[in-house]
């Protein structure tokens, strides 16, 4: 069974850095193109930034483009989020996702706040 599971979200003042991870484990995470996306309370989720399962490609929401990396160990079935200068928009439950060519699967999200 596949498992996804965050972490690294907490608190953080406006203007400072969190990384995020997501480790894989039930599947073949090499062969999985990777998401993170957010969900802010009343909003809709929000696609944030995405690899490639070789992680030769990467793609950004441009909220966030020029603050946030996405990356990739596939050694260590991890997908990272640094996210650096953080504003208060920036609070949400972030949620990485993996998808196959026939299916996908959630983790179950950790929060950011970031606080004035």
């Amino acid at each position: 069974q596949v498992q996804l599971v965050e972490s690294g979200g907490g608190l953080v003042q406006s203007g400072g850095t969190l990384r995020l991870s997501c480790e894989a484990s039930g599947c073949t995470f090499s062969s999985a193109a990777m998401r993170w996306y957010r969900q802010a309370p009343g909003k809709e989720r929000e696609l944030v930034a995405s690899i490639t399962s070789t992680g030769g490609t990467t793609n950004y929401a441009d909220s966030v483009k020029g603050r946030f990396t996405i990356s990739r160990d596939n050694a260590k079935s991890t997908v990272y989020l640094q996210m650096n200068s953080l504003k208060l928009e920036d609070t949400a439950v972030y949620f990485c996702n993996a998808r196959w060519a026939l299916s996908t699967s959630w983790g179950q999200g950790t929060q950011v706040t970031v606080s004035s």
